[in-house]
């Protein structure tokens, strides 16, 4: 499991989306050294995370499945579970809420779950565990 800096570089050349060079992925993530750079480029090409061609280290492979790419933006696919189901809960109860019948509490009960679990897999999702 790739943790630190490692983590750090492998995400930094996944938003990328393009080969980068040892001294634009130093600069890039400031870090204090262009060797620094290359051991944690070197432990991901070691691993298979990586792809040194021509041009650069890219990720060759990806780690998380459940990550969207807009442009130079990378969302975890919960992001959009969590909106929907928040959005539906809303729906729910400013318009659906004619009454108290046990249909519409249930239904209330479940967006409400459905939405806790979303946000939990977001939030693990971002600590990238």
């Amino acid at each position: 499991m790739l943790k630190g800096t490692t983590l750090r570089v492998y995400r930094y050349l996944f938003k990328l989306g393009r080969p980068a060079g040892i001294h634009e992925v130093q600069r890039g993530l400031d870090l204090s050294s262009p060797s620094v750079a290359e051991y944690h480029l070197k432990k991901l090409l070691r691993s298979g995370l990586v792809d040194l061609g021509t041009e650069g280290y890219q990720v060759d492979r990806v780690m998380w499945d459940n990550m969207i790419r807009i442009r130079r933006t990378v969302v975890p696919l919960q992001a959009f579970y969590v909106a929907f189901f928040a959005g539906a809960l809303v729906v729910m109860l400013l318009f659906i809420r004619t009454s108290l019948e046990d249909a519409v509490l249930f239904g209330e009960f479940v967006m409400v779950v459905a939405l806790g679990l979303s946000a939990y897999a977001f939030q693990k999702t971002l600590r990238g565990q």
